[in-house]
């Protein structure tokens, strides 16, 4: 990692404190079950796959928190030279805009810029995945029948952040010399993804090109 990325992941410039898991909770050791993975080089491909005996929501929880936590950090990182001024639409190129809706103030899919369209975006996550009634942190206390259908909705959002970065910072991310970090965190959420149906295929057609020369 370069001494300019190290600076910025140093400093606290992720939107919002981080979810953490509680040690001793099972949750907790799928997470570093997950890392461990991860931090021993295998295949991503594998690295996503759920492990025998594990249950898929726990799993599929466990990496939507965590992706949460990495997507910000990398939007954190490009965030200056993402403004009203730059950015008047949350979009992904010419062919993609993404309007905003939510459960109280934007009824009607609404376009906005790029930052309000992120921080309500994350605003709108952060309050998911703490709310006990959706990510429930007990053992044995049962997910919603919902679970997976909002996990859904979370994944196909942050993909969206990662379409917008990729399209219209990319290069500010070389510049920082975060292109590697970067690329490894999008080969691990789209491995991910497409292992267990998690988003629609529309949503990845932005990215479809890249993906296609950078994951096959």
């Amino acid at each position: 990692m370069s001494m300019a990325l190290k600076q910025v992941f140093n400093k606290d410039r992720t939107f919002r404190p981080k979810r953490k898991f509680e040690p001793g909770t099972q949750r907790f050791d799928l997470h570093k079950k997950a890392q461990a993975s991860l931090n021993a080089g295998l295949d991503l491909k594998m690295a996503v796959q759920l492990p025998h005996g594990e249950d898929l929501n726990d799993w599929v929880a466990v990496h939507v928190v965590d992706f949460f936590n990495r997507i910000n950090l990398i939007y954190g990182t490009i965030s200056d030279s993402c403004t009203d001024q730059t950015c008047p639409v949350m979009s992904g190129g010419p062919r993609y805009e993404y309007r905003w809706q939510d459960e109280h103030k934007y009824k009607k899919p609404t376009a906005l810029s790029a930052p309000k369209y992120m921080s309500l975006l994350m605003d709108w996550i952060e309050v998911q995945i703490n709310n006990e009634n959706i990510f429930p942190t007990n053992v044995g206390t049962p997910f919603p029948k919902t679970f997976m259908q909002v996990a859904k909705k979370i994944l196909s959002r942050l993909f969206r952040v990662f379409v917008h970065v990729y399209i219209h910072h990319f290069d500010r991310v070389s510049q920082m010399g975060a292109e590697a970090h970067v690329n490894t965190c999008y080969k691990h959420f789209y491995y991910f993804v497409t292992e267990f149906n998690l988003t629609d295929h529309k949503e990845l057609e932005p990215l479809k090109e890249m993906t296609s020369r950078m994951c096959h």
